[in-house]
């Protein structure tokens, strides 16, 4: 385990890069960026001036091979998960990459026999996980499920309307042109293009979405319907609970509406969550216990911390780089996500 702080190389410092990741770890004093790779010339160098990164690399060839750190965080276009994150395990740290963990199912199992051979580890950085709303809202489902004091697990709702997702995020961002000509990982043998199409598109929004129905139901589940408008899935866990998610009952231009309903036969825990790269905010927990026998149900609001999601998830990743706490999602389970999301655009293919 790294001793004192932790040694950081980014590789990718995009729009995601900078604003999602990079300007997070930066201000951790648990850590520090010692070097990052970015095709852009322009870019690197006055992202590494303002983020006071000491080594610039064109590529992440040449960062593996001459610099020394204690783990990596490459932030690129999933599309090209299955070309670079290989190469990248090879260095043998730990490794943050963004969601999805690739493009296909396939190209997904090929990156895990990847990881396996590295001896290390790889998070995913599905950052809702991270929110400390979220924690909050994880940690009483948990116990009301163990307690049982307000029953069984009946249904859980999950609703994001599109709407503004960046909420400023990117207002500070440095921008360049954009690299073109790179190549990507090969579409599914079993889709044609425009089924590809679907699945990426729905996988680009809605993957945090299926991965977060896991994590609050507990367990794996499989999806039993697929609204040909595309605005809903219904699922079933392995335990027999219900779940939906309602992918674009609405839309909003500058808001952000992202809500969950965990419910049980005497209780709920509602979860509001802020737009992905709203700083200094987290979401809102609300948790209604009705104990019955003719004693007053009550509803109580916990107070959260003014933490984001995406710095909470720095800290997640360096706890578990120290050894201190596992990742909140490895590639294990974000592999799991694609395979959800396959199966949700077979049941919409075949409703035509």
């Amino acid at each position: 385990m790294p001793q004192g702080r932790v040694k950081l190389a980014f590789i990718g410092v995009g729009s995601m890069g900078q604003c999602a990741h990079l300007k997070n770890y930066a201000a951790l004093d648990e850590c520090e960026v010692v070097a990052l790779a970015e095709l852009r010339c322009d870019v690197r160098e006055k992202v590494a001036a303002r983020y006071g990164v000491p080594s610039v690399y064109e590529n992440h060839e040449e960062l593996i091979a001459e610099e020394q750190f204690d783990a990596l965080v490459c932030i690129q276009p999933f599309s090209r998960h299955g070309i670079l994150i290989p190469e990248v395990l090879e260095a043998g740290v730990p490794l943050l990459i963004e969601k999805p963990v690739a493009s296909s199912v396939r190209v997904g199992e090929r990156i895990l026999d990847a990881l396996e051979r590295s001896k290390t580890f790889m998070m995913v950085a599905y950052h809702k996980r991270s929110d400390p709303a979220t924690e909050c809202a994880k940690a009483e489902v948990d116990r009301l499920k163990e307690s049982g004091e307000v029953g069984k697990m009946r249904y859980v709702r999950i609703t994001m309307p599109p709407g503004d997702w960046i909420a400023g995020g990117f207002n500070d961002l440095i921008r360049g042109e954009e690299v073109t000509g790179l190549d990507t990982d090969p579409p599914p043998p079993d889709m044609d293009e425009e089924t590809f199409r679907k699945y990426k598109t729905f996988v680009n929004y809605y993957i945090h979405q299926v991965n977060l129905m896991r994590h609050l139901l507990g367990e794996s589940y499989r999806v039993t319907y697929a609204e040909k408008s595309q605005a809903l899935l219904a699922v079933e866990s392995i335990g027999g609970v219900a779940g939906v998610i309602e992918m674009a009952p609405y839309s909003t231009s500058l808001d952000w509406r992202e809500s969950v309903l965990v419910g049980f036969e005497r209780g709920c825990v509602k979860l509001d969550l802020p737009a992905p790269l709203a700083a200094n905010r987290a979401g809102r927990v609300e948790i209604m216990r009705d104990p019955g026998d003719g004693k007053t149900p009550e509803t109580v609001v916990p107070v959260m911390p003014p933490v984001h999601a995406m710095r909470r998830q720095a800290e997640n990743f360096l706890k578990a780089v120290r050894g201190e706490a596992k990742p909140p999602c490895g590639a294990e389970e974000a592999l799991e996500d694609l395979r959800v999301a396959r199966d949700y655009i077979s049941l919409l293919q075949e409703k035509g």
